[in-house]
């Protein structure tokens, strides 16, 4: 499983993995209760691996941010996603310390955090991300 076949779909919690393409759309199935549905064109879907976070300087990319989380928190999951703003804030600014506060709202630091947790809670493989790395800088 990678990044580029987890997707967060606008509307519905959680992650979903891409089971399969049909000729409507898409076959996910949640991270959350492990259902199976179709997504279609009138979903608006965001692929983790084209997410990336705002910096003062340059755009970081989700994949990188969660790498540093495992790495922070040694594997295990980080603070709930329902700690107060502040919280929330002050955790994400250890994580990516130049994250540009005035465009990463709480919402974003939020997601970012309960996306982490559920990823480690379903046994998402992190060191997939150094491999897909490697393979990018090849080409």
């Amino acid at each position: 499983m990678s990044l580029e076949k987890i997707i967060a779909v606008t509307g519905k919690p959680g992650l979903y993995e891409i089971i399969a393409q049909s000729k409507g759309g898409l076959i996910v199935e949640s991270f959350i209760d492990k259902k199976r549905f179709p997504i279609n064109a009138m979903h608006n879907v965001s692929v983790l691996d084209n997410i990336a976070i705002y910096t003062y300087a340059d755009e970081v990319p989700l994949k990188e941010i969660f790498k540093t989380m495992h790495e922070k928190e040694s594997g295990k999951e980080c603070i709930s996603h329902k700690e107060s703003a502040k919280k929330l804030t002050e955790y994400f600014s250890t994580i990516l310390p130049e994250y540009d506060e005035e465009r990463v709202y709480a919402s974003n630091i939020k997601k970012v955090v309960q996306w982490y947790n559920l990823l480690v809670a379903n046994n998402f493989d992190f060191s997939s991300i150094d491999e897909e790395e490697a393979t990018e800088n090849e080409d």
